[in-house]
């Protein structure tokens, strides 16, 4: 086990607790020792929550090692079954209780209580945080689920909705705009889960004609149990981005036999809009390198390729079980996969690939403020400002919207900086300037500094390579005859007879000083 600073993801039973936070009516009986049981803030400080997990602890001690920890771990299940009264319960060990092997799964089944007790098997020192959230999610579909779909004549289609979990990222606000999409498809939700389930709406999922899996890293596994043992249909298409909310339509009104038509027509996004417009001509070609959980990585690399014009420079997951596909969607930008949980790692891949925009974790959102380079958060492990109040989706057309706001800001305060940098010489913007939208009163300010041009009996005529020329031509339109002028006057007041990118951005920078 490597020591770190951060980590991407916690050991699989802090999964197993995102399954249990996110669903009503059960309960998880941890065996830990203290110290393991700092997951509380997790859900009740960064995510928010109004209420604690439905956790408890043993919480056993060093010296209760030479004692019956089995005994204390019964206890804890006993006490929590009096306490809570839960439809259902997940017992299992934390990756310290795994050292004294007190098989938790055994020990609640000899106390013969009278609801379903669902033993998890997470080996700490092999697996991670989503793995066990997939992991627990698949345990319980496979103990709880049943039901059989009613003959589909005289009614809606029906669905479930798979993945949303606690303290992922935006998977509240996803599931109200992917259910806003199925409601006007004409498609009713049987379950989601397990965010908002409880065991016996898991004991329900069979009644549903298909499923619609929205983080495959955690459902995924599931779909394909009910898929195998009731024979339904699963869509696995991650509507992030236009196009992909437009294949995922028109794949759920395959599944569910209706006309997509109607949904598609009234698309709302102005994500395609705004990248056609002449402002976001700025954007075209920017270098941008991207890294989180596979579901948001790739959906982002397809996004900023696609829909944006983005150039992809960098491409990664710490999600090794899906190395494959991100591996795959590399290959298609001509670029190598970063596949590693080493926030080290992602730095020097950062550093070498040069982009001009990151989007990743919380990790690589310090990562770029070091490097002095704008980022936008696409993927947990997040932080509590990545828990807005407001409605902020990722999936959907509203998401869309979102995306292009959240991922377009910092690139366009980017160019911010760079007009006061253009302008710090003239005669409005310089430092000792009235407000432009104030009146003048009393002297005027005094006249920005400039040097006199020699004396000449005729301006000395200044050429524009044909590389620098294309250059000049990335600068916006509404400042491009202000960097023309600017970059003219610097070639003349040195005598350069051919202005090339190199005097292009030599102007650049000394009227930015």
């Amino acid at each position: 086990m490597q020591l770190t600073l951060w980590t991407y993801e916690g050991p699989p039973h802090i999964g197993a607790m995102r399954i249990a936070t996110a669903m009503r009516g059960l309960h998880y009986v941890l065996h830990a020792p203290q110290g393991d049981t700092y997951a509380d803030l997790l859900f009740t400080m960064i995510e928010r929550r109004d209420a604690r997990p439905p956790v408890t602890y043993t919480t056993f001690q060093a010296r209760d090692l030479g004692a019956d920890t089995a005994a204390i771990f019964q206890d804890a299940v006993a006490h929590a079954y009096a306490r809570f009264r839960p439809q259902a319960m997940i017992v299992g060990a934390s990756c310290t209780a795994e050292l004294i092997q007190d098989d938790p799964g055994g020990l609640a089944r000899a106390l013969d209580l009278p609801i379903p007790v669902i033993p998890l098997e997470l080996p700490a020192y092999q697996k991670k945080e989503n793995w066990g959230a997939s992991e627990t999610f698949y345990r319980l579909v496979r103990a709880l689920a049943g039901g059989t779909a009613a003959p589909r004549a005289g009614r809606r289609p029906l669905c479930n909705v798979l993945g949303p979990t606690a303290l992922g990222f935006r998977h509240r606000d996803d599931l109200v705009e992917i259910t806003k999409i199925l409601g006007a498809l004409g498609i009713d939700v049987n379950v989601v889960a397990p965010l908002g389930a409880t065991p016996a709406d898991l004991g329900r999922l069979g009644e549903a004609d298909f499923n619609v899996v929205l983080y495959p890293e955690i459902a995924r596994a599931a779909g394909l149990h009910l898929q195998k043992t009731f024979g339904q249909p699963m869509v696995e298409i991650v509507p992030i981005g236009v196009q992909a909310t437009i294949r995922f339509v028109e794949a759920v009104a395959a599944a569910a036999g209706v006309d997509p038509a109607p949904v598609l027509a009234g698309a709302p996004s102005r994500l395609p809009w705004y990248a056609r417009s002449v402002d976001s001509t700025y954007l075209t070609d920017k270098r941008v390198f991207i890294f989180g959980d596979a579901t948001h990585a790739l959906a982002a690399a397809r996004v900023a390729a696609t829909e944006l014009g983005f150039r992809v420079v960098g491409l990664g997951t710490y999600t090794r079980e899906f190395a494959r596909e991100v591996r795959a969607e590399a290959a298609l930008h001509g670029i190598e996969a970063t596949i590693t949980d080493d926030y080290l790692d992602v730095e020097a891949a950062i550093q070498a690939a040069g982009p001009e925009l990151v989007l990743g974790t919380q990790m690589e959102r310090h990562i770029a403020k070091r490097l002095g380079l704008p980022c936008a958060v696409i993927s947990a492990p997040v932080h509590v400002q990545d828990f807005p109040a407001r409605h902020a989706p990722q999936m959907g057309f509203e998401g869309a919207n979102v995306l292009f706001d959240t991922w377009v800001h910092p690139l366009m305060m980017g160019l911010e900086e760079h007009l006061l940098g253009m302008f710090r010489e003239d005669a409005e913007f310089h430092g000792a300037a009235a407000p432009s939208h104030l009146p003048r009163h009393g002297t005027a300010p005094a006249a920005a500094h400039t040097e006199a041009l020699p004396a000449q009996a005729e301006p000395i005529r200044v050429a524009w390579a044909t590389e620098a020329e294309k250059e000049l031509k990335k600068i916006p339109f509404f400042v491009r005859g202000k960097a023309r002028a600017n970059t003219e006057r610097f070639a003349r007041e040195r005598a350069l007879p051919l202005i090339t990118v190199e005097t292009l951005y030599d102007a650049k920078a000394h009227f930015g000083r």
